[in-house]
């Protein structure tokens, strides 16, 4: 009976194609010097907050925009529109990440010649995000110091994938049980490579060197 069925692994083939646009994307990115960031989180660590903060702080360096996914709203692509960039809103439509396809699309909606840095928000989640190539240069992860330091435990991938890990929220170490030393330790045992910054969006502790790490990369990128 067995022998009648045919398997079709739909994962494979999904993952198979979304490498092929990602990596055609990247080509793309680099023909025109534009720097795509990925950024991921779980909801409330402080994705926007810290979109915000950075624009903030490179706008008069860089063109720049933002790609922004929610499943349903449009709350956060108005914020950063009004700090003066441009926003892009990728409604998912139930979806839990932004795949290769969903970012050209929202690529075509800019000018992307015109564009030094590209922020892609992607949609509040630690498992699906990480598993989908969004053709991005590089891919930065935020932890809040409230979700605990046993995140990489829990979701090594995330950490395996990203090329730079804040650590957001800080201003509340003295009143929750986080051990910094030990996430990294986690971090670094996953991802020896990992860049790490610990921030505060609220007090603005932190940022600029987080900022400054940004600044070199893009400008290594578009020069």
């Amino acid at each position: 009976m067995m022998d009648d069925i045919k398997l079709i692994e739909v994962k494979e083939e999904i993952f198979s194609d979304n490498k092929q646009l990602a990596d055609g994307l990247r080509q793309r990115l680099a023909r025109n010097k534009t720097y795509l960031l990925n950024v991921m989180a779980s909801p409330g660590a402080g994705k926007t907050s810290l979109i915000l903060r950075t624009i903030d702080l490179l706008k008069d360096d860089f063109s720049i925009g933002v790609i922004e996914a929610d499943i349903d709203s449009m709350v956060d692509s108005k914020k950063v529109a009004t700090h003066g960039v441009k926003a892009v809103q990728i409604r998912t439509g139930g979806f839990c990440h932004l795949d290769a396809a969903m970012v050209t699309k929202g690529l075509d909606a800019m000018d992307l010649g015109g564009l030094d840095l590209i922020i892609i928000e992607n949609v509040g989640n630690l498992v699906c995000p990480a598993e989908f190539d969004t053709g991005a240069v590089k891919n930065t992860m935020i932890l809040s110091v409230p979700e605990g330091d046993d995140k990489p435990l829990k979701y090594p991938l995330m950490f395996t994938v990203s090329q730079a890990l804040i650590v957001n929220k800080v201003d509340y170490l003295k009143t929750e049980d986080f051990d910094m030393e030990a996430l990294k330790n986690r971090a670094l045992g996953l991802n020896p490579g990992l860049d790490i910054f610990e921030v505060s969006c609220k007090t603005g502790q932190g940022i600029d060197k987080w900022v400054d790490w940004l600044r070199k990369e893009v400008k290594a990128f578009v020069t």
